[in-house]
């Protein structure tokens, strides 16, 4: 899970915004646990602010293909 602010407010922000364009999109799919791994590797990696991982999380989720859960 999530823990720090920065990282939770960028998961948190990426999801709403994939899930405005995708409203088929359940807010438990599974794509929003993949984000927030991806996220924290990011994260841990770099020590990004919230909005440069937003936008690397909504890049990430348009990339993953419709049916991947």
């Amino acid at each position: 899970m999530v823990d720090d602010d920065p990282l939770r407010k960028a998961v948190d922000i990426a999801w709403s915004v994939y899930r405005a364009r995708h409203r088929h999109v359940d807010a438990a799919d599974c794509r929003r646990c993949l984000l927030e791994r991806h996220l924290q590797g990011r994260w841990e990696a770099r020590g990004s602010d919230a909005e440069e991982l937003t936008g690397f999380g909504i890049a990430y989720l348009d990339r993953l293909p419709e049916d991947e859960c």
